[in-house]
């Protein structure tokens, strides 16, 4: 097998020529396709595009960058931003291991309009147009995303992006940043079998421990008692595996207390690092712990049910429930990996599958366009087909995480459907509900207080096609709903805020519901 090469594309003034700079420092062979064709061509990309225009200037182009992709063994390569709408050079692409370095239309333009780049010409209106264009191509060629940043972002994330080439075909690598910290996100199969083994590119790491998915030291895992036996063995050598119950009743103190004092008891130091492997309710309780112990050690994500791997291995946020609430006590501790192995999916029973996919449905909700459009089609839950679905959502995720890491914004839209969803939770005990269900029937009441009628009845559909409860159990108290809910963790003097959506893709957080409102839409709940 050839070795591949890792190849950056992107629009104008994305940053492709600063990533590879980055690249010729940590000591790879590099190649910038607009030089080399300047080369051929005997003039500069502006000089070719006013002698022979645009076409001719495409069709050299491919020619060229086919023929060097087509060749390359291993390096780094720069594309032009346009290199990509070659049919020839897309195909080359398949081999190799290739970089989206994401541009906001703002930021591009301040690069370039002040240069002799012949697309400028288009003026802003047109520059933005043709940036619309190509997003959903370099989308579609991407194996690894990298989000807007400081010059420094690619070479930051280059050893993640290297050891991608060593990891199962289909592997996708998203960058994940915030204001406190950076991480890799790895979504694909088979994931968990190989990555923690010795000889693994991502257990060696290449440069700074947090930038692969090896953290410092010696691993110890938390667990629960389901999940373990299917997958611990496989993040051998683990020096303790502690196990907790499954389900909502294993985030509380006491608990949190009992994993603390177990991993001091088996000697976990400073300079080892915390694997939690499991669903929403591990991932929570184990971040908890990795952030308390010791004052902080380091947390690897590794998410094994959809409603984790859509959501909440993501953005840092870790916490145990009270009596008196859910997540009422947490912390922020990021994550210095996330491994999404879309694998274990298949391990699921139905039903939890399907209460994890109400996470991904809400996330359709807030994102809108083309991740509102693949959640809304799905007519029935294939574990092995929802890979696209694992990283769309994280993408989403890790997005909003970027814009408002500490929730005093734009994060707080990820709670559609939570406010009611967890007073129902709080109020049933956190036993007959699983969280989906209860965040599904949330949703109905949030589009309900949003007079989204057409869309109420759409999700309702969709939780029914699925199997998902649309209605309260005949003995839920809605007087103990209501209780729960004005003691939501995000209540403010002012009261409990709704996020409330009309449209796909328009959230809107921090609304105030009129208690007639709110407790109509939870009555109309019950059967």
């Amino acid at each position: 097998m050839s070795e591949p090469a890792i190849v950056f594309v992107g629009f104008m003034g994305a940053g492709k020529s600063t990533a590879l700079a980055a690249a010729g420092r940590a000591g790879m062979e590099t190649a910038e396709t607009d030089a080399l064709l300047e080369a051929e061509l005997g003039c500069t990309i502006p000089e070719a595009f006013e002698r022979d225009g645009e076409e001719a200037f495409r069709a050299r182009e491919a020619e060229v960058v086919g023929s060097l992709l087509e060749g390359a063994e291993g390096g780094a390569i720069a594309l032009g931003g346009g290199s990509i709408l070659s049919e020839r050079v897309r195909a080359a692409l398949g081999r190799h291991v290739v970089v989206w370095l994401e541009v906001d239309a703002e930021a591009a333009w301040q690069r370039v309009s002040r240069s002799d780049r012949p697309l400028v010409a288009l003026g802003r209106e047109g520059f933005e147009q043709l940036l619309a264009e190509r997003l959903a191509i370099y989308e579609s060629v991407a194996d690894a995303v990298v989000p807007p940043g400081d010059r420094g972002i690619a070479g930051r994330a280059l050893p993640a992006i290297r050891a991608l080439a060593g990891m199962p075909v289909g592997t996708k690598l998203l960058w994940a940043t915030s204001a406190a910290g950076e991480y890799p996100v790895f979504v694909g199969r088979d994931l968990i079998a190989g990555a923690f083994a010795e000889a693994s590119p991502l257990y060696r790491g290449q440069g700074s421990p947090r930038a692969a998915i090896a953290a410092p030291g010696r691993r110890f895992c938390l667990t629960d008692a389901a999940v373990g036996p299917l997958y611990a063995e496989r993040l051998e050598p683990l020096a303790a595996t502690l196990e907790v119950e499954p389900g909502e009743s294993a985030k509380t103190m006491a608990e949190a207390e009992r994993v603390l004092r177990e991993l001091a008891r088996a000697g976990m130091t400073r300079g080892d690092h915390l694997l939690a492997l499991g669903g929403g309710v591990v991932g929570d309780l184990g971040g908890f712990c990795a952030h308390l112990y010791q004052r902080g050690v380091p947390v690897v994500q590794v998410p094994t049910t959809l409603v984790s791997q859509v959501d909440s291995a993501y953005g840092g946020k870790t916490g145990v429930d009270l009596p008196e609430g859910k997540n009422y006590a947490g912390a922020y501790h990021l994550p210095a990996a996330v491994l999404a192995d879309t694998g274990t999916l298949a391990s699921l029973p139905p039903a939890e599958l399907a209460a994890g996919f109400v996470e991904a449905l809400k996330t359709g909700l807030l994102a809108g366009g083309a991740l509102w459009e693949r959640v809304r089609s799905v007519e029935s839950l294939d574990p092995t087909e929802l890979d696209d679905v694992v990283f769309a959502c994280a993408r989403y995720k890790c997005w909003v995480v970027a814009a408002d890491e500490r929730d005093s914004g734009l994060r707080q839209a990820l709670n559609l459907g939570h406010t009611v969803g967890h007073a129902i939770e709080a109020a049933t005990g956190y036993e007959r509900y699983r969280h989906g269900e209860a965040i599904g029937i949330g949703l109905l009441a949030a589009l309900r207080l949003a007079g989204a009628e057409a869309l109420r009845e759409e999700v309702g559909t969709i939780l029914d096609r699925l199997g998902l409860p649309t209605r309260l159990d005949p003995g839920a108290g809605v007087e103990a709903i209501l209780d729960a809910l004005q003691r939501d963790k995000k209540r403010t003097a002012a009261g409990v805020g709704f996020v409330l959506l009309a449209r796909p893709g328009e959230p809107r957080v921090g609304e105030p519901g009129d208690p007639a409102k709110v407790r109509a839409a939870v009555e109309e709940l019950l059967p």
